[in-house]
């Protein structure tokens, strides 16, 4: 029986793996469960999972339920919490998919205890890539793509030999607003900016769609993940999201991997990984879906995409930079404070003045996700 933990347990990835966990309660146990501020959902998921331990988001939160957990589980909290839900619980299979570079240090001690990773954090790679790729190497600890496309590019690698790969090509499905033209974003919503098309996902992710900043971090997450350079890694619009990503080798060939819109298949092939289990996702009916559209990048249109790329190729702190500038400029967005516009000028004001270092340890890039976010507070609309 595998024992899994739940990074992240709350939010879209995290409920969706305890969804695919359930059906098979045979083959799966879960030891831990961490969550930020959404207490009364961990709550339920601790009565019906019973791991050894939960983690909240501060004291408080772990004060108010406290009482309330099931005999035998124990809580803890903040981010010695989300550290030890990671590493300490005796986990063999952590999913990290907390939001944010909060998931850095939880991923590390996940590795640091042996277990395999499956990975929907994408801002651990992009963070600090150098460090996690290095260590789980060492400690021969396989990282599993979770996200869709990046989990389509690892099928599709394989049994291949990766000296033939030409270049990767992520699909994207454009967001929200992928058929409004630059002006027409001036004045966009919050509400309107959380309806995306296809996928049904998390408040920051949707916004990180709809800008195009998302794509960038999984540029900068496949860099690292299939170690190929950024000029082999190209973004493709594909508003129909039934393509997932795809593999061009040297011969011409083109590799895809074809599924609804279900995150539940990329989660559950991580999980169970080289096995291939039913899936609770409906399956795919091409006569029905019709027409698949393809559209060149436009980065114009897009700037956060052109900025990530620009990250990605400084490397060291820039990448660190960019994710923290972002989180907090998306954080503004959605609390009213600024435009959808102003989204991309902090990224970009922050990304100017900062001075990039090369080989960060994980003290400089802290260093430098804090330098960023002060100074993407600062920038007043």
């Amino acid at each position: 029986m595998r024992k899994v933990a739940v990074l992240g347990s709350t939010g879209s990835i995290g409920t969706q793996t305890l969804d695919v966990v359930s059906r098979e309660p045979d083959r799966y146990e879960v030891v831990s469960l961490a969550a930020g501020s959404n207490v009364e959902l961990l709550l339920e998921q601790a009565h019906a999972f019973r791991p050894k331990l939960v983690s909240a988001g501060s004291r408080e939160l772990a004060k108010r339920i406290r009482t309330r957990l099931p005999a035998g589980t124990r809580i803890v909290y903040g981010d010695e919490g989300l550290v030890e839900a990671a590493g300490g619980a005796g986990a063999d299979y952590v999913v990290c998919a907390v939001m944010g570079s909060v998931g850095l240090k939880s991923t590390l001690a996940a590795i640091e205890s042996g277990a395999a990773i499956g990975l929907a954090n994408k801002e651990t790679l992009v963070t600090a890539g150098h460090i996690v790729m290095k260590r789980a190497a060492d400690r021969g600890v396989p990282l599993l793509p979770i996200d869709s496309e990046h989990s389509a590019i690892f099928q599709c690698l394989n049994g291949e030999d990766r000296r033939a790969v030409k270049r990767l090509l992520v699909t994207a499905s454009g967001g929200s607003f992928r058929d409004r033209s630059r002006e027409e974003l001036a004045q966009v919503t919050v509400e309107e900016a959380l309806r995306h098309p296809n996928w049904s996902m998390g408040a920051k992710i949707t916004i990180d769609s709809a800008t195009m900043a998302n794509k960038g971090l999984e540029v900068m997450e496949a860099h690292w993940l299939f170690g190929l350079p950024y000029d082999r890694i190209d973004v493709v619009l594909h508003p129909e999201s039934i393509v997932h990503s795809m593999v061009e080798f040297d011969d011409t060939s083109v590799m895809a991997q074809l599924g609804n819109p279900d995150m539940r298949v990329p989660i559950q092939y991580a999980l169970t990984y080289p096995e291939r289990r039913p899936s609770p996702a409906s399956p795919l009916d091409l006569l029905k879906a019709g027409a698949l559209h393809f559209r060149p990048m436009d980065f114009e249109r897009y700037p956060c995409l052109r900025l990530a790329y620009e990250a990605g190729r400084a490397g060291g702190t820039a990448p660190t930079v960019f994710n923290a500038a972002n989180e907090v400029a998306v954080s503004r967005f959605l609390g009213g404070e600024i435009p959808f516009l102003a989204i991309e000028s902090i990224i970009a004001s922050a990304l100017s003045r900062h001075e990039t270092l090369s080989e960060p340890d994980l003290d400089a890039i802290m260093a430098a996700d804090d330098w960023a976010r002060g100074e993407a507070r600062t920038v007043r609309y």
